[in-house]
């Protein structure tokens, strides 16, 4: 059937957009590969009546909750490739299969790239982090280290400092400017120069973080801001503009969430630099909309 909507990404956006656009009555699937990106993370927090869940017993929640919605389908699977133009576009599954329909909505979000540091891919989501607000409070104080690596990574430093006692390791970068160390003084932020050459499990549950001297310094978690990498080649095969954001390259999107292209609406990380939960599902609520109404208030094309 040529359904109203596709919704590429059953995480916190698309479901959050699939549970709109159902209750207007509108024949959506979502396809789902399963992979959240916060899947490595044992709970979630800062989620309004939801502090502590994990982000799969939400999502599963949110499943649950959308089977009641008879117009909505939830397919597990890999979108492919997509093609075609508003009011007739078509996706291709893994499977070899294809769906179609009048709208996209882009939620697959994004790939955490960490830098190749040894230790550092093992204990993402657990004592390396990338979210203070997420995270902070449970670390309960005391040190804790931030890894230079990305042009906001000392700004990330003084935010930090709100949780505890920072070190923010330079790994090799340059020094920050006159103005930006100030920042970091007032916020008593130390700076440890050097290369960091692995990180690993230390004693009470802390860290280790080493450097190429040979040096080791114990924080309880170590935060570092990654490179976003767009999931698939969807974005590609559809043309949507990119624009540059400081974690990286995301959808270029209107207020209402659309993109570039006409028809096509991109919510969540793939579509904001910063996120969370929350702001994901509000994504995908305003994508919903922009779509909803594109459906009944723009002349087809021909």
């Amino acid at each position: 059937m040529h359904q109203d909507a596709i919704i590429i990404g059953g995480g916190f956006a698309g479901l959050s957009a699939a549970y709109i656009l159902g209750r207007a009555r509108r024949h959506v699937t979502v396809i789902d590969s399963g992979t959240p990106r916060n899947r490595f993370a044992a709970h979630a927090h800062g989620v309004l009546a939801m502090d502590g869940l994990s982000g799969g017993e939400i999502l599963t929640r949110a499943r649950d909750q959308l089977a009641a919605y008879p117009t909505v389908t939830l397919l597990s699977g890999e979108a492919d490739s997509a093609a075609g133009a508003i009011d007739n576009f078509s996706i291709r599954l893994s499977s070899g299969s294809r769906l179609s329909a009048r709208r996209l909505l882009l939620a697959s979000g994004v790939e955490d790239r960490l830098p190749e540091i040894p230790g550092l891919k093992e204990r993402w989501g657990k004592s390396v982090l990338h979210c203070p607000y997420c995270h902070g409070y449970e670390i309960g104080g005391g040190p804790i280290g931030v890894l230079a690596s990305h042009p906001m990574s000392a700004h990330q430093a003084a935010v930090v400092a709100d949780w505890g006692d920072v070190t923010l390791f330079t790994n090799g970068t340059p020094d920050p400017e006159e103005e930006t160390l100030n920042l970091l003084e007032r916020r008593n932020v130390t700076l440890q120069a050097g290369k960091v050459d692995a990180v690993g499990d230390a004693p009470d549950g802390r860290l280790f973080v080493r450097l190429e001297t040979g040096k080791t310094l114990d924080v309880k978690a170590l935060f570092v801001g990654p490179d976003l990498q767009i999931r698939g080649t969807i974005v590609h095969d559809l043309g949507c503009a990119l624009e540059e954001s400081p974690a990286g390259r995301i959808i270029a999107t209107s207020p209402a969430k659309a993109t570039s292209i006409a028809g096509v609406y991109a919510a969540g990380d793939i579509a904001r630099a910063f996120g969370n939960i929350t702001l994901s599902s509000a994504d995908g609520v305003v994508a919903a909309l922009g779509l909803h109404q594109s459906l009944m208030f723009e002349a087809p094309q021909p």
